[in-house]
C-alpha cells in the first residue's frame, strides 16, 4: 500500500512541474501584457525582467502555503488516504483546466482553479464522512476561510475595474495623449508615487518575511513602527531622482513599466506559486509524516494533524527556487503564453485593431444602456468643463508606433495599480487572483482612455464578458471535476487513480495537438494594423487597396476550393468531405464579417472625395463576397442532407455532364482570383466572356434536365437536387463576374 501512495506522490510532483508550466503560461498575461502592449522594451528584455521577478518572488512565497494545507479542509479530520485522494484530484483538475484555457488563448485564474478544486475535492470526501461517520459539513470544511477567499477573489474584479478606471482617468487628465509635452511639473510626482508604490511591495512586503530584510534591520516590527516615515523618505528620494533623470532625457515611463513588470512578476510568484506547488508539497509533507509516524496504523486511520500547523517540510526554500526556475523557463518558451498575452492586449488596445471577438446581444444592450446613461448625465455637466475634459482626452492626438497597442502612460498605470492591489492581498495572506486584478485594471484603464469607441465597444464588451464568463466556468468546472475525481479515487482506489493519470496524459496530448493545428491556421492581419496606424491618407488608401484585393481574392479562392469539395462530395457520395466544407464555410463567413468591418473602417480613413468616388464599387464588391458565400451554403445544405441520409447517389449520366462543368468553373475561378490578387485586369473582358459562355452551357444542361424530369421516370428528389446545384453554380459564376467589375473599378 505504501508503494501505491509513493507512486501517487511521484505523479503529484510530476503534475506540479507540469502545472508550473501550463499555469505560468496563462498567468504571464498578468505581468507582461502592459510592457508588451506598450513595447516598453524589446520582448527579450521584458522576458529577462519578468524572469528575475519570478525567481525573486518564488523564494519568498512560503507564507502562502497555508492555503493549500488548511485553508479549505480541516486536516485533523481527514486521514492520509483522504488527503491523497483530494490532492491528486486538485492537481489533476488544475492541470486540465489550465491547459484547456491556454489552448483557447483565454486568461483565467490559477487561484480560482486551486481554491474551487480544493473545495470540490474536500466536499466529496466530506459527504462520504457525513454519511458514514455522521460529521457535519461545517466541521470538515473551513467554510469561513473558504468563503472569505471566494469573496476576496470575485470582489477583486469590481475593485480592480473601478480603481483602474478612476486612476487612468486622472492620469490622462494630467498627461493627455501628448504626454511628452506635459512632463515638466508632473513627472516627478507621478514617478515618485509609482516607484514608491513598487518599492512598498519590494521592501515592506517582500522583505518582511525574508532573512535578507532582517539582516539589514528591516524586521516586521521596525517596518510596522516606521512605515509612514519610510514611505515619505522613499517618495521624496524617488521624486528627486525621477526629475533628475527626466532632465537627462531618460524616458521615465519606460523605467516605471520595466520596474513595474519586475514587481508584478514578483507579486505573481509570491502570491500564485501556492496554486502550482502548494498541493503537491502538502502531499509530500503528508507522506513523510505518515511514513515516519504511522507504525502499525493504516492510511485509512492516520489523521493529518501535521497539516494543521505551519509547514515543517525540509529544504522548502530549494523547492521554491526550483519552482521559480521552472516557471521562468516556461514563460520564455511557451507559445501558449504569447497567445494569452495577445488576447489581453487586443482587448485593451487604443486603436480599432483586429477584434478577436464578435458582437453579442448582451454587449449591444450594455453599450446602448451606458450610452443612454452617459447622455443623460452629460446634460447636467457645464459646457466649459465638457470642452476642457474632451480636449484632455483628444484621442486624435495619440500617435502610436507600429505594433504598439497603447502608450506608456497606460502601461505604467496598469502595472503600478495592479501591483498595489495584489500587494494588499498577499500581505493579508488571501489568494487574490492576480489574473482578475491585472486583467480588470487593464479593462478599466482602457475604458477610461476612451479606447472603447462606438466602433469597437460591442466587441470589447463581448470579449470582457467572455473572459469573465470563463472565470465562472473555471470555478464551476474545477469544483465539479475535482469532486468527481476525488470521489472516484475514494471509491475506486488504485484503479481509479491510474485511470485519472491516463486521462490527464490524454487531455494534455490532445490539447497540444489542437493548439499546434490552430497556431498554424492563425494569421495575424498585419496589413490592417499598418492601415489603422497610418496617418497619411494616400498611404492609407494604398494599404486599403491591398487589403481589399487580398480579401476578395481569398473569397474567390475559397469558393473554388469549396465548390470542388461540394461537387466531389455529391458525385462520390462522400459525407465527410461535405462536413468539412460545411465547417470551413462557417469559418469563412465569420472571417469575412471581420474583414468587412475592418475595410469599412478603412474607408473612413481615406480622403473624403476619394471615398465618395470608390464607395459604390467597394460595397458592390462586399455584396458580391457575401453572395458567393451564401450561394455555396445554398448549394451545400441540400446536398449535405441528401448524402448524410444515404439517399440514392448521383447517376453516372449526371456525373458525366457535371465533371466538365466543374473543371471549367475551377479554371474560371482560378483566373478570377489571380486577376484580383495581382490587380492586373487587362484580360478581364476575355474572362467575362468566358464566364458568360460557361453560364450559357449550364443553362443548356438545366433545360435538358428539366426535359428529363418531364419525360423520363426519374428520381424526382435527386433530379431536383442536381437542378438546384446547376442553378447555384450559375449564380456563383454570375456573382464572380460582378466582383471582377467592382474590383477593377475600385483598384483603378
Amino acid at each position: 500500500m505504501d508503494i501505491m501512495y509513493l507512486f501517487v506522490l511521484g505523479f503529484l510532483l510530476i503534475l506540479a512541474t507540469v502545472d508550473l508550466s501550463v499555469g505560468v503560461a496563462n498567468d504571464a498575461v498578468n505581468f507582461m501584457s502592459p510592457a508588451v502592449g506598450a513595447k516598453a522594451a524589446k520582448f527579450r528584455t521584458i522576458l529577462i525582467v519578468a524572469v528575475i521577478g519570478i525567481i525573486v518572488g518564488a523564494s519568498s512565497s512560503s507564507g502562502m502555503m497555508d492555503v493549500a494545507r488548511h485553508g479549505v479542509l480541516q486536516p485533523t479530520l481527514y486521514t492520509f488516504a483522504d488527503v491523497m485522494c483530494v490532492f491528486l484530484a486538485v492537481s489533476a483538475t488544475d492541470v486540465i483546466v489550465m491547459d484547456i484555457f491556454n489552448t483557447l488563448g483565454m486568461p483565467t485564474s490559477t487561484t480560482v482553479s486551486m481554491v474551487f478544486g480544493l473545495l470540490g475535492g474536500s466536499t466529496a470526501l466530506a459527504l462520504s464522512k457525513m454519511i458514514t461517520e455522521g460529521q457535519s459539513y461545517a466541521e470538515l470544511i473551513n467554510t469561513d476561510k473558504a468563503l472569505t477567499m471566494i469573496i476576496g477573489i470575485f470582489l477583486s474584479v469590481a475593485i480592480a475595474f473601478v480603481f483602474g478606471f478612476i486612476v487612468m482617468w486622472l492620469a490622462r487628465v494630467v498627461f493627455t495623449f501628448t504626454y511628452k509635452k506635459h512632463l515638466r511639473w508632473t513627472i516627478a510626482i507621478f514617478g515618485g508615487i509609482s516607484i514608491t508604490s513598487i518599492i512598498y511591495f519590494l521592501l515592506v512586503v517582500g522583505m518582511k518575511s525574508s532573512k535578507l530584510g532582517a539582516s539589514v534591520g528591516l524586521t516586521p516590527e521596525y517596518i510596522a513602527d516606521n512605515r509612514l516615515l519610510m514611505l515619505s523618505v522613499i517618495f521624496v528620494v524617488a521624486a528627486i531622482l525621477v526629475q533628475l533623470l527626466h532632465l537627462c532625457k531618460v524616458n521615465i515611463f519606460k523605467l516605471i513599466v520595466l520596474f513595474g513588470t519586475f514587481s508584478l512578476a514578483m507579486a505573481f510568484a509570491g502570491n500564485d506559486l501556492v496554486n502550482f506547488i502548494g498541493v503537491p508539497l502538502a502531499g509530500l509533507e503528508s507522506y513523510l509524516d505518515f511514513t515516519a509516524n504511522s507504525a502499525g496504523v493504516s492510511a485509512d486511520n492516520y489523521y493529518m494533524n501535521v497539516l494543521a500547523g505551519d509547514s515543517t517540510l525540509p529544504y522548502i526554500q530549494w523547492f521554491l527556487v526550483g519552482a521559480g526556475t521552472i516557471m521562468a523557463v516556461a514563460v520564455c518558451t511557451s507559445k501558449k503564453a504569447h497567445k494569452v498575452i495577445q488576447t489581453s492586449v487586443n482587448l485593451a488596445r487604443q486603436d480599432n485593431g483586429d477584434e478577436v471577438f464578435s458582437s453579442s446581444r448582451v454587449a449591444r444592450k450594455t453599450v446602448r444602456n451606458v450610452l443612454d446613461s452617459t447622455s443623460f448625465v452629460m446634460r447636467f455637466v457645464p459646457a466649459g468643463l465638457k470642452q476642457w475634459v474632451n480636449a484632455r482626452f483628444n484621442t486624435e492626438e495619440a500617435v502610436l508606433e507600429e505594433g504598439v497597442a497603447f502608450d506608456l502612460v497606460r502601461a505604467s498605470v496598469n502595472l503600478v495599480l495592479a501591483g498595489l492591489l495584489i500587494v494588499v492581498g498577499t500581505s493579508l495572506k488571501l489568494p487574490l487572483s492576480t489574473t482578475y486584478v491585472a486583467f480588470m485594471v487593464a479593462m478599466g484603464s482602457s475604458l477610461a482612455d476612451r479606447a472603447w469607441g462606438r466602433e469597437t465597444a460591442v466587441y470589447r464588451v463581448t470579449g470582457v464578458i467572455t473572459v469573465i464568463g470563463g472565470w465562472f466556468i473555471t470555478a464551476g468546472a474545477a469544483f465539479i471535476l475535482s469532486f468527481t475525481i476525488a470521489m472516484l479515487n475514494h471509491l475506486g482506489g488504485i484503479i481509479a487513480m491510474v485511470a485519472v493519470i491516463g486521462v490527464i496524459v490524454a487531455v494534455m496530448v490532445n490539447n497540444n495537438r489542437k493548439f499546434k493545428k490552430k497556431k498554424e491556421e492563425d494569421n495575424v492581419d498585419t496589413l490592417y494594423r499598418q492601415l489603422v496606424q497610418s496617418h497619411d491618407k494616400q498611404e492609407t488608401w494604398q494599404l486599403l487597396q491591398q487589403h481589399v484585393a487580398r480579401t476578395q481574392s481569398g473569397i474567390v479562392n475559397y469558393a473554388r476550393e469549396a465548390f470542388a469539395g461540394i461537387t466531389q462530395g455529391l458525385m462520390q457520395d462522400d459525407v465527410r468531405r461535405l462536413r468539412s466544407v460545411l465547417v470551413r464555410t462557417s469559418e469563412e463567413k465569420h472571417m469575412w464579417k471581420r474583414y468587412r468591418r475592418k475595410e469599412i473602417l478603412g474607408m473612413r480613413k481615406i480622403d473624403y472625395l476619394l471615398a465618395v468616388e470608390k464607395n459604390t464599387w467597394f460595397h458592390l464588391g462586399c455584396n458580391s463576397n457575401s453572395q458567393i458565400i451564401y450561394s455555396l451554403k445554398r448549394m451545400l445544405e441540400p446536398i449535405m442532407e441528401h448524402v448524410d441520409n444515404n439517399f440514392a447517389p448521383l447517376p453516372q449520366k449526371y456525373v458525366d455532364e457535371l465533371v466538365p462543368v466543374c473543371n471549367d468553373v475551377d479554371r474560371f475561378l482560378q483566373e478570377a482570383a489571380h486577376m484580383i490578387e495581382t490587380c492586373d485586369f487587362k484580360n478581364q473582358d476575355e474572362l467575362l466572356v468566358e464566364g458568360n459562355a460557361l453560364k450559357s452551357r449550364i443553362s443548356q444542361i438545366r433545360h435538358m434536365q428539366q426535359d428529363r424530369i418531364q419525360s423520363e421516370n426519374t428520381n424526382i428528389k435527386l433530379a431536383m437536387l442536381y437542378l438546384s446545384t446547376l442553378q447555384e453554380t450559375q449564380e456563383i459564376i454570375s456573382t464572380v463576374r460582378h466582383l471582377l467589375r467592382a474590383a477593377k473599378r475600385f483598384q483603378q
